[in-house]
């Protein structure tokens, strides 16, 4: 009986040594499939898409054999175009993505099926790894759909100025097809277009030109028209951009940066106890401090921490910094008043976040567990029980600086 109880607790020893409860993952496959790697799928289709049509434009016209050439018959010089003309396309949509703008989505499914069917219509060999990677970006992207939710926010101004230059395009396309018979060399829409471009870049070749009084007139109504149009349109998109840059600059994540933002970890203030929390999780996940301390904003930059310069407390700097897609919540603004503020704030932004918060004044552990902290940690605690353990024992190891000593007990609070 004694030898079977001897076995028996070995057995348990040996069990809870070395059995892990949890199941441990040898790929991390959560960490494949988020929006960002649908970013990456989409620029690499667009550079795969680039290289097949040089390879197609260095070569004669392309031969339409695959199942479903009958579409686009006659289209061969067309096609050698098809590639290089979509890899343009997918990588402003690309960018539009990693701003998470729902149109870009809808676009780039567009944009990728019809890439997709470049190999099916000319049975190319060479056009097979075009297709697999549009199939592989393809599904990626749809499963993420619900990752690319911003609208695109345009104001006025600016919304005006677009409809103004692509009214000018529309306007100079048609009023030259009209009158295409007081043109040399516009006899189709084609050539309308191709006309309206070149005159409105002031390239102008010469291989049409306006031969009437009026077409003359028509012709410098599209310059001027067309010259202030892309000016005032591309002036209020580019400003806004460089204005953005600045405060990435000076200290503010830019709005492209902000939108990449998920399962990351939120810090609302920054001080001494945050700073050795940003040593332990920097490399572990991302990382997003928001603080006001301007002197801290440029230490943190430095170290290429991301670093949104705004009050803690406040619901709109959370909603910024993307508090919805947060993993976890670190509030420590060295304040216990606005502790609890920032608690109330995070609470309110994304109730079912990780909130741990740090408490100044072990007076206010229970405030804050009371407002929606998950975890409340005492650091006044922790040093009092750490100086009681070294000056009882002067061999015992200080937690934090042994890496098997456990954390003392009863140091933190549990919400």
């Amino acid at each position: 009986m004694g030898s079977d109880t001897r076995e028996q607790g070995r057995d348990a020893a040996l069990e809870e040594l070395f059995e892990y409860g949890e199941r441990v993952r040898l790929v991390d496959w959560s960490s494949f499939s988020g929006a960002k790697t649908s970013v990456l799928l989409v620029g690499a289709v667009a550079v795969v898409a680039f290289v097949t049509g040089l390879s197609d434009l260095s070569g004669g016209a392309v031969a339409l054999d695959g199942p479903l050439a009958g579409l686009v018959p006659g289209a061969g010089g067309l096609m050698r175009l098809y590639a290089v003309f979509f890899a343009f396309l997918l990588g402003p949509l690309a960018l539009g993505l990693r701003r998470r703008l729902k149109i870009a989505w809808y676009g780039t499914l567009v944009a990728l099926s019809l890439v997709a069917l470049l190999p099916l219509l000319t049975a190319d060999a060479t056009d097979l790894l075009l297709l697999l990677a549009a199939l592989v970006a393809l599904p990626h992207v749809v499963r993420n759909r619900g990752r690319f939710d911003q609208a695109v926010d345009l104001s006025a101004f600016q919304a005006a100025a677009l409809a103004a230059f692509l009214g000018v395009q529309l306007y100079g396309t048609v009023g030259a097809y009209a009158m295409r018979g007081a043109f040399t060399g516009v006899n189709s829409l084609t050539d309308a277009f191709y006309y309206i471009v070149v005159t409105g870049t002031t390239v102008g070749y010469g291989d049409v030109t306006p031969t009437t009084d009026v077409t003359k007139l028509f012709a410098l109504s599209v310059i001027v028209l067309g010259t202030i149009s892309f000016t005032v349109a591309s002036g209020s998109l580019l400003i806004p951009a460089l204005e953005s840059r600045i405060s990435s600059a000076f200290g503010n994540m830019s709005a492209s940066e902000l939108s990449l933002l998920e399962d990351h970890v939120l810090v609302l203030g920054h001080g001494d106890i945050t700073a050795p929390l940003l040593d332990e999780l920097d490399g572990e996940t991302d990382l997003v401090v928001v603080t006001e301390d301007t002197d801290a904003v440029s230490s943190l930059r430095e170290r290429e921490l991301n670093v949104l310069t705004a009050d803690p407390t406040d619901a709109e700097s959370l909603r910024d910094a993307r508090i919805d897609t947060a993993e976890g919540v670190v509030v420590a603004t060295a304040d216990d008043a606005r502790d609890v503020l920032a608690v109330l704030a995070a609470r309110q932004e994304n109730p079912d976040v990780r909130v741990v918060a740090a408490a100044t004044d072990r007076k206010h552990v229970e405030k804050l567990e009371g407002v929606g902290a998950d975890r409340v940690i005492s650091p006044t605690i922790i040093g009092g029980q750490l100086l009681g353990r070294s000056v009882l024992d002067e061999d015992a190891a200080v937690f934090g600086t042994d890496a098997d000593t456990p954390a003392p007990e009863d140091a933190d609070r549990p919400g």
